[in-house]
């Protein structure tokens, strides 16, 4: 019998959650295809107007030989070569951009521009993944649990004066503030200068890789018209590894924070509450006059 009743609020539990996983995936197919989509169509309807175009521009070729020089370029740019530029584009797979797709493999970001295309080598990236991806998750658990031990030895915050606690949770906004600034708001102006993005698209950047999405559509360091330096993707793999850093300290502060700011205004919030439900009010001469007074004073006048 408690089991059923247990399966039962499992179950009652399980369904609503269900139901609202559903209806946001149905939310978000349908906003993305209603923006999407058309981009698409124009786009698909430009490419067809150009090789239209290439073709009478050049008539020695005719439509099969056209497909099999896309058909090359689309299994270049699957190995993850480029196919602006000419052979003397920086390589793929020096150690700064071999370090890059490490980290893009232990952190499970995976943009999907790049990948090993020797059978040895998609052979040591499966065996690398599953040794790095549980290595990653250990050592972002282990900052979160380190500073849950450090915020552990606050809890007797109580008992600090009023004045301790508001400096403790305006030291801890501003940590967030500037935490926030140097990992969120900084890399993506970076990004923007170096690369020619926008702001917006530096931040869609950041937010995609640090959130692990990883699309591929923006990737530092893969544009050959432009002289990257020779540690600059491995920059951006500290960044990757600060950032993720950040999110599993930041995580463990978010409610800690909202918890203590109801511990220190509640209380206030309870008092002002009580006050002006209390039945005796101050008049101007600062004497509490009840409902019951007015009663008696009616009584003597009618009287």
């Amino acid at each position: 019998m408690p089991r059923a009743r247990l399966f039962s609020c499992w179950g009652s539990r399980l369904l609503p959650l269900l139901l609202a996983y559903i209806c946001y995936l149905l939310l978000g197919a349908t906003i993305f295809q209603a923006l999407e989509k058309q981009a698409e169509t124009q786009s698909r309807d430009q490419l067809q107007f150009e090789k239209l175009r290439f073709l009478e521009n050049y008539t020695c070729l005719d439509q099969r030989a056209l497909e099999q020089f896309v058909q090359v370029i689309m299994e270049a740019w699957v190995k993850g070569v480029n196919p602006k530029g000419n052979s003397t584009n920086p390589s793929n797979w020096d150690f700064s951009s071999s370090l890059f797709f490490a980290g893009t493999v232990v952190t499970t970001i995976g943009y999907g521009n790049l990948a090993p295309s020797t059978e040895a080598g998609q052979v040591f990236c499966v065996f690398y993944a599953l040794v790095g991806i549980p290595l990653n998750v250990v050592f972002l658990n282990h900052l979160g649990r380190g500073l849950r031990a450090h915020l552990a030895t606050l809890e007797g915050w109580e008992d600090q004066s009023k004045r301790s606690q508001i400096l403790q949770i305006l030291a801890l906004t501003l940590f967030l503030i500037l935490g926030s600034v140097l990992i969120l708001i900084f890399p993506p102006i970076v990004f923007s200068h170096v690369e020619g993005w926008s702001f917006s698209e530096g931040f869609y950047f950041a937010f995609i890789t640090l959130s692990t999405i990883g699309f591929g559509d923006y990737v530092v360091g893969t544009d050959p018209n432009k002289h990257y330096i020779s540690v600059y993707r491995s920059l951006a793999v500290i960044w990757i590894l600060l950032g993720l850093a950040w999110l599993a300290l930041v995580l463990p502060l978010g409610p800690l924070l909202l918890h203590r700011c109801s511990q220190l205004w509640l209380p206030r919030l309870r008092q002002g509450c009580e006050a002006e439900k209390a039945p005796g009010k101050p008049t101007a001469s600062g004497i509490q006059v009840t409902p019951q007074d007015f009663l008696i004073r009616g009584r003597g006048l009618g009287n």
